[in-house]
């Protein structure tokens, strides 16, 4: 291995907001509002630092190289969107700039002559905020914070499991073994194996669909209360925690600290957002019919059922679809201890 040490002095995004959680959480509704905050730039997908992240993890990266690249592409990621460049304009995509919610500016921007400097000192006077949305990212975040610290703004998205657990089983069906999902994946007794399967890759090979999906969620979820308490008793104070159910009720208790974090402003832009999210809402189910929601399993809530009796339709989607009997036992673990810690008084 090379004796050289990777460094990377100086940066350009002075703030970083990184919107992180399992797939199907709710990042996607609270990415865009927060992109709706004052001076804070449209959802990104990071999808490069997720990777280097996880390579790290399997200790196929190096520490410094691995600090050194995530200071690389948040830089790299705020040069391009100021410049125009790498923007997406899908009419569709959630992270495009027709659901942003001021996409004229990167029309601005893309008729703009810049030079090799206008960038740099546009950057110093708007003074953007780098707006990031991650998958599953906690328990891998160490380097993130070593590499931006004070810099970055860590919300991290939990749910109910049973509100992820039908998107969760989609994916292990859909994407597993598809060159599609591009993602870290490793061999293992002749056969490639996702990063997350790492320590139970024997019961991942052996176990159907819905029995790996109610894994995952059950062994990330403690891996990432695992690195919440670490970073709580660390000196980074940047974390926040938002429970969706508490959110989609009473958002404006987390808009407040997300404000105070970010150093921006709650303006009209973040309240026409919030209203377009449907949120605050009666039901936790109340969300939007996107096709993309469609496509991961959303449903709108049946008429007349309470809360619990929207938990216990998925929770039978699991029984209907195979979960054995030791994989609910895991997964009727992990639900008493998120209402217990996070949804007190929202499920009885």
């Amino acid at each position: 291995m090379s004796n050289y040490k990777i460094i990377r002095n100086g940066y350009l995004a002075k703030k970083i907001v990184i919107v992180d959680g399992l797939a199907g959480c709710g990042k996607t509704l609270i990415s865009p509002i927060v992109s709706a905050f004052d001076r804070v730039e449209l959802l990104n997908y990071a999808f490069e630092i997720e990777f280097v992240c996880r390579l790290k993890k399997l200790k196929k990266i190096s520490t410094d190289a691995t600090i050194s690249l995530i200071k690389m592409f948040t830089d790299h990621k705020l040069y391009q969107t100021m410049m125009g460049r790498e923007t997406n304009f899908r009419y569709s995509d959630l992270s495009g700039v027709f659901n942003d919610s001021n996409p004229s500016r990167y029309f601005n921007r893309i008729f703009t002559e810049d030079n090799e400097m206008s960038i740099p000192d546009k950057i110093k006077n708007e003074r953007p905020i780098l707006n990031l949305t991650t998958h599953d990212l906690l328990s891998y975040s160490q380097p993130i914070l070593q590499a931006l610290a004070n810099r970055l703004v860590y919300i991290e998205v939990v749910r109910h499991p049973l509100y992820m657990i039908i998107q969760q089983s989609l994916n292990m069906e859909r994407l597993l073994d598809n060159p599609r999902d591009i993602q870290i994946n490793f061999k293992y007794k002749n056969k490639q194996l996702p990063y997350f399967a790492k320590g139970w890759e024997d019961l991942f090979i052996k176990s159907n669909n819905i029995d790996k999906a109610i894994y995952y969620i059950f062994k990330s979820m403690k891996l990432s209360e695992l690195t919440r308490n670490k970073i709580n008793n660390s000196s980074f104070n940047n974390l926040i925690t938002i429970p969706f159910e508490k959110f989609v009720f009473s958002p404006h208790i987390y808009l407040n600290k997300i404000e105070k974090k970010l150093g921006s402003k709650i303006i009209k832009r973040t309240l026409r957002t919030l209203k377009k999210q449907k949120v605050p809402r009666k039901k936790i189910a109340d969300g939007i019919p996107l096709s993309i929601y469609k496509r991961c399993g959303w449903k709108p809530p049946k008429k007349n059922l309470t809360e619990k009796e929207e938990l216990n339709v998925r929770r039978n989607y699991c029984l209907k679809q195979g979960a054995s009997e030791q994989a609910m036992k895991k997964l009727d673990e992990i639900l008493h201890h998120y209402e217990k810690k996070f949804c007190k008084n929202i499920f009885n």
